[in-house]
């Protein structure tokens, strides 16, 4: 998967991301803590045990290199993300990350900006894509039989024609 985002395009090709890999239960250990879960769901912590992902990627710029385009990250982030799915895997990007954390716990150089986190694992829930009603309330939501239900706008709503 990091092939993958190795190949995609990069801002002026400066490819200036990074990765941390891991896949180990004592490392994804020191990870998981500094990650802030799904901010609508208000009752939810989180994965417990035994459901929290079986890797992460810490997508990193290194400051050595001239900063690359702010795209970058998410170019090579959902290129990454579709050749999970395409493994049988799922997985998130996740911004929310206490980064003073992250760095204290795995030891990151200074010379390396936190970007973002991809969680990856087996699906253990089924994801339902709902329409956006009329109050345009896009807060995702999960049921009873732990559904989660991600509102998103029709194509009529987000194409522009002239």
């Amino acid at each position: 998967m990091i092939e993958l985002a190795r190949l995609t395009p990069s801002g002026g090709n400066l490819q200036y991301l990074k990765y941390i890999l891991s896949n180990k239960p004592k490392l994804n250990s020191k990870i998981f803590p500094c990650l802030g879960w799904a901010r609508y769901l208000k009752d939810w912590d989180g994965p417990k045990e035994g459901e929290r992902p079986a890797a992460y990627i810490v997508v990193l710029g290194d400051s050595s290199i001239e900063k690359g385009s702010l795209f970058d990250p998410g170019i090579a982030s959902q290129t990454i993300l579709l050749g999970a799915v395409e493994k049988g895997f799922g997985g998130c990007m996740i911004g929310n990350v206490n980064r003073n954390k992250l760095r204290n716990n795995l030891g990151i150089d200074n010379k390396y900006e936190i970007l973002l986190v991809i969680a990856l694992g087996k699906p253990n829930e089924e994801v339902i894509i709902e329409k956006v009603g009329q109050d345009n309330d896009i807060k995702y939501w999960r049921d009873d039989k732990k559904c989660h239900h991600v509102p998103k706008r029709s194509l009529e709503d987000i194409i522009i024609r002239y």
